[in-house]
């Protein structure tokens, strides 16, 4: 996942994509191995868990005093266990990625506005995801763009904590006789309804 920050677009590495592959092979073949990293990784989320909501000092200076000392550990023991394992082995291989990953996924220690994964990202994408083949006959380039104004739209309303419907209903009435030179009153974060 990329963060877009005052300091430009940096990589921040998704916990949940890493944690994904070790939870696959254990679901079928647990080992050791594949037990202690889900318990590590199932701590740091406890951690974000506790600070979900705080502010990026709070949520930073948390994670540098509970989380960094984890995170630094399970380097060393992921390192160590690497070895002893087959190199075509599914374990190496998640072991492996994580390893390529390591600068990006620890990123989020040092940075409070920078979060764990991107869970919530892909959450808010998943409406679109799922309506993938029926965006097929939408009839047109132009019927797409005007889905994709609409998804745009009521996802910003969402954002906002307006109701979408409401948002929606607002806007239409409105904007028929609403001065073009103030359509920007009508976006969610400017509309109150």
């Amino acid at each position: 996942m990329l963060d877009v920050l005052a300091d430009g677009v940096i990589e921040a590495g998704c916990w949940a994509h890493a944690r994904r592959r070790f939870h696959d092979i254990h679901a079928t073949q647990p080992t050791p191995i594949t037990t202690r990293v889900l318990e590590q990784v199932g701590a740091l989320y406890k951690i974000e868990s506790a600070i979900r909501g705080s502010p990026p000092n709070v949520r930073q200076a948390t994670r540098q005093e509970q989380a960094k000392s984890l995170v630094t550990a399970l380097h060393v023991w992921l390192r160590a266990q690497l070895p002893t394992l087959s190199r075509k082995s599914a374990t190496a291989d998640a072991i492996g990625y994580a390893m390529n990953q390591w600068q990006a996924l620890t990123r989020y220690l040092d940075d409070g506005r920078i979060e764990i994964d991107n869970n919530a990202a892909e959450r808010a994408l998943r409406g679109v995801s799922l309506g993938r083949k029926n965006y097929l006959f939408l009839g047109s380039d132009a019927g797409g763009e005007r889905a994709a104004t609409m998804y745009s739209l009521l996802g910003s309303a969402k954002l906002n904590g307006i109701n979408p419907e409401a948002c929606l209903r607002h806007v239409l009435t409105a904007i028929a006789d609403y001065p073009v030179n103030r359509i920007d009153e009508l976006l969610p974060w400017n509309v109150t309804l």
